[in-house]
């Protein structure tokens, strides 16, 4: 399985967005109101500048008070994203999220953005396949000989 199969499996092809001149606040707003955890920051022409997660929320918040809110997402964005491309596979997505320790990765094609693949994706294509796997298993065993 491949990153395209997913975006295509996913309920929505909609990559919740922001602009680093944003408050936190309304970016918090934003994050709540979808209930998601990332938000990736764009600039006008909708090519990734960063990424800004609860994580980084929080650790602004832990460094700098309440005070945080009014900050900009340029202040706490994540600038050094991670990305993928759509014919990366499963296990390539599996061993940059774990290795880096993220929970979301934008997809990019020709240096735009056209997707977003989370870790919940990746678990419930892993899952899926695991699944698929077990049944053939079970029916090469079960078959006639």
């Amino acid at each position: 399985m491949i990153v395209q199969d997913l975006l295509k499996a996913k309920e929505t092809q909609d990559v919740a967005t922001t602009t680093a001149e944003r408050t936190i606040a309304e970016a918090a707003e934003h994050l709540h109101r979808r209930r998601i955890g990332a938000l990736v920051v764009v600039d006008g022409r909708h090519r990734i500048a960063g990424i800004l997660s609860e994580r980084d929320i929080v650790r602004g918040l832990a460094q700098r008070g309440a005070e945080v809110v009014k900050l900009k997402v340029a202040d706490l964005m994540t600038s050094a994203v991670l990305t993928c491309h759509p014919n990366d596979s499963l296990q390539t997505l599996m061993a940059t999220m774990t290795a880096n320790r993220v929970r979301h990765l934008p997809v990019e094609d020709d240096h735009q953005l056209t997707g977003i693949i989370t870790i919940g994706d990746v678990v419930k294509a892993r899952l899926q396949e695991a699944t698929q796997e077990m049944d053939q298993l079970r029916e090469y065993v079960a078959a006639p000989r």
